[in-house]
């Protein structure tokens, strides 16, 4: 499945790429988009233990001269260490403005090398191969990239749009159970904001068929976000949409420390609290927050977290990239496919965070 992302007056657009066994023809891939030069291909250990070998031997084939930077999986490593290692890594190769990076791996790698190509000699091109069910759904799309500071997640960053991203679901298959079910959380985000007809797919779906269904959840997801990209690439309008769940679910990550949480995890917790908030201001129906909590429970994603601590999480909302002067915008699931944005002035949302 070719899914074609259109930015706003064409400036800038590419194909999203659906379907199994796409990860073996990489080379092709790469061929069809650019011309002969050097590649950057940034990965974590983990993820290039299984694919580097098979990446790297299909681009040397298609005649690039490609070169490998590995780095320690886990949210800790987006960093402005870790991209500092990488753009001397970049320059070592002797890589110019006519040559690209392509980032292999999940969402860390996705936002360390899409920010590391858009920042390198002022910015060169790149491309995204996703391999983790976040990253397919949700962070390869879009043009977001990011490091994590001390005080907030993401805080560092940079909007740049690749030329083109892979997703082959066969590699969902080496995601031990923890993270696949993590992607699951940005799915049901997607259809809680704008697609009741995935909602209901997850409805009449077991907990346990994710990789059997992947093909049809990973197709729905970037539907909803190619969209939302198309109408706002820089996040001023319906795209912030697609952040339901994570004003919250962000500053719950930074609190408790990058990586003890998972992304998905956190916002699965984030769009719980939100709407069970906006249910006891009479905001949205009663009754919102059980379905949600049940959907996320279906999938084995946590709707709480142990110790819940209010000021910490405020303090953490106040370097919020939806913060604008005083008011932060929110989201709100109005019903199952619909949702809002809800300005809320900055000292309201403690409010939102009681249990």
């Amino acid at each position: 499945m070719k899914l074609r992302v259109d930015l706003a007056g064409k400036s800038h657009s590419y194909d999203v790429l659906i379907e199994r066994g796409l990860l073996g023809s990489v080379g092709k891939w790469v061929s069809s988009l650019w011309a002969a030069q050097k590649i950057a291909v940034i990965s974590d250990d983990l993820t290039a233990s299984f694919y580097a070998e098979k990446v790297m031997s299909n681009l040397d084939k298609a005649g690039f001269d490609a070169s490998l930077f590995i780095f320690p999986s886990g949210e800790t490593s987006k960093s402005i260490a870790t991209a500092e290692a990488a753009w001397n890594f970049c320059a070592a190769q002797a890589l110019t403005r006519s040559d690209g990076i392509i980032g292999l791996g999940g969402g860390v790698v996705g936002d360390l090398a899409g920010f590391v190509a858009s920042t390198y000699l002022r910015g060169i091109h790149f491309l995204q191969i996703a391999t983790s069910l976040t990253a397919q759904v949700d962070s390869s799309i879009g043009g977001k990239t990011g490091l994590n500071a001390a005080a907030a997640k993401n805080m560092i960053g940079s909007f740049a749009q690749p030329d083109g991203v892979l997703i082959d679901p066969d590699v969902l298959a080496t995601l031990d159970e923890r993270c696949l079910r993590e992607g699951m959380g940005e799915v049901i985000k997607c259809a809680l904001i704008a697609d009741a007809e995935l909602w209901d797919k997850l409805d009449k779906m077991s907990g346990n068929d994710i990789l059997d269904n992947a093909d049809d959840l990973i197709a729905y997801a970037v539907n909803v976000k190619r969209k939302l990209v198309m109408e706002d690439e820089f996040d001023n309008g319906s795209r912030l949409l697609l952040n339901f769940g994570h004003t919250i679910g962000h500053a719950l990550e930074a609190t408790a420390g990058f990586g003890e949480l998972m992304h998905g995890e956190a916002v699965s917790i984030g769009m719980v609290q939100m709407t069970r908030a906006a249910e006891n201001k009479g905001l949205v129906k009663k009754g919102l927050t059980d379905k949600i909590s049940d959907m996320l429970h279906k999938f084995g994603l946590p709707v709480s977290y142990e110790p819940w601590e209010p000021g910490k999480i405020y303090q953490s909302l106040m370097h919020d990239k939806k913060l604008r002067g005083k008011t932060i915008q929110t989201i709100l699931v109005t019903e199952i496919g619909k949702a809002e944005i809800h300005p809320i002035e900055l000292n309201e949302m403690m409010d939102y965070l009681k249990k």
